[in-house]
C-alpha cells in the first residue's frame, strides 16, 4: 500500500498498567499495544477485507505495571476505511473512531482523542520529550488503599531535600548506562532535562513524595533506576553526591535496585510545532553521541 493510500492518525490514550505486561505486544501476554490493536481490528475489520492489520507506533514503550495518563501513538489507516468510520452518521471519522473504540476496549485503557496527524508526524521520533512522575507514600497516614496500585508505600521516612539535591546534579546529555538495563545495539546516551523531588502541600498528591523526570527519551528501566537510587539517598543509606558518582561509573552494578513499576506514570509527551515535525523525526533517528565522542 502506498503512502498516498493511507492517512496517519494520532491517538491520545491513557491506561492503568496494573494488568498489562507492558506496552509492546508479546506472545501469550496481555499488553496495551495488543489490546488496542485488537480493538482497532474489531472496529475496522481490515483482515476481512484482505488488508494488513493496523500497527501502532508509540511515543514511549512502558514496562509492565507502569501507567500512562497521556500516551501518544499513531497508526496508518487505508483512506477508504478512515472515511467509512462514521457510517451513515454525520460524525467526523475522528469522533467515530473514538466512540467505536470505547465500545470495544476494556475499561483499563481509553483512547481519548483521534486526529489526522500533520505532515511529518511520527509519535516516536517526532517527540521532543517524555515526562514521568513517580509517587511514594512514606508515612502511614499517606497509605491510601484506593491508590495502592499507583503509589509506592515506602518502608521508612524519606529525606526529600537530599533526594532533590542528588537528583538535580544529573540533568544534561549523559550516558545513563548505570541506571538502565542494557539492550544490544542500543545507546544509553540521553538528554535528561529534569529530575526533581518534592512533597506537595496541597492537591491530590499532598503529603506524598513525588519525582518528576523528563528527558528527550529514556533507556529501558532508566526512570525506575534513577528513582530506586534516589530512594537509597532519601533513606540515608547513601549521601546526596552518590547519585552523580554512580552515573560517572557507567556501571549498573553500582546503583541501587530499580523502584517498583506501579508508582510510575507517563504524564506528558511534547512535540515541536507542526512545521518542525519531519526534521525532528529525521534528526532523532541518528545515533546519539556525547559531544566530542565517536
Amino acid at each position: 500500500m502506498n503512502a498516498g493510500d493511507t492517512v496517519r492518525v494520532r491517538l491520545d490514550l491513557s491506561y492503568d498498567g496494573t494488568s498489562f505486561a507492558g506496552w509492546a505486544t508479546q506472545p501469550g501476554l496481555r499488553t496495551v499495544q495488543g489490546t488496542v490493536e485488537d480493538g482497532l481490528e474489531r472496529v475496522l475489520r481490515l483482515a476481512a477485507l484482505g488488508l494488513a492489520p493496523a500497527r501502532l507506533t508509540v511515543a514511549g514503550r512502558t514496562d509492565a505495571g507502569v501507567h500512562a495518563y497521556a500516551q501518544v501513538a499513531h497508526i496508518d489507516l487505508p483512506v477508504a476505511q478512515w472515511a467509512a468510520l462514521p457510517g451513515r452518521s454525520d460524525r467526523l471519522p475522528e469522533v467515530a473512531l473514538v466512540e467505536r473504540l470505547f465500545g470495544v476496549l476494556p475499561p483499563d485503557v481509553v483512547v481519548h482523542r483521534a486526529s489526522k496527524a500533520p505532515a511529518g508526524f511520527d509519535a516516536r521520533f517526532s517527540a521532543l520529550s517524555r515526562r514521568y512522575t513517580y509517587r511514594i507514600a512514606d508515612e502511614p497516614g499517606q497509605r491510601d488503599p484506593l491508590r495502592r496500585g499507583h503509589v509506592l508505600w515506602a518502608r521508612r521516612p524519606l529525606d526529600v531535600v537530599k533526594m532533590d539535591e542528588a537528583a538535580r546534579a544529573l540533568p544534561g546529555l549523559r550516558d545513563f548506562a548505570a541506571f538502565s538495563k542494557p539492550r544490544q545495539g542500543a545507546t544509553t546516551i540521553r538528554e535528561l532535562q529534569e529530575f526533581t523531588w518534592r512533597r506537595p502541600s496541597d492537591g491530590p498528591d499532598a503529603g506524598l513524595v513525588v519525582a518528576t523526570v523528563q528527558a528527550d527519551a529514556f533507556c529501558h528501566n532508566m526512570v525506575r533506576g534513577l528513582v530506586g537510587s534516589a530512594i537509597a539517598v532519601g533513606e540515608g543509606r547513601k549521601p546526596a553526591a552518590w547519585l552523580a558518582q554512580v552515573l560517572a561509573t557507567g556501571d549498573r552494578a553500582q546503583a541501587a535496585a530499580v523502584a517498583p513499576a506501579h508508582g510510575l506514570a507517563l504524564v506528558a509527551v511534547h512535540y515541536p510545532p507542526d512545521a518542525e515535525l519531519a526534521l525532528r523525526a529525521k534528526t532523532i533517528r541518528a545515533l546519539r553521541s556525547l559531544p566530542g565522542s565517536n
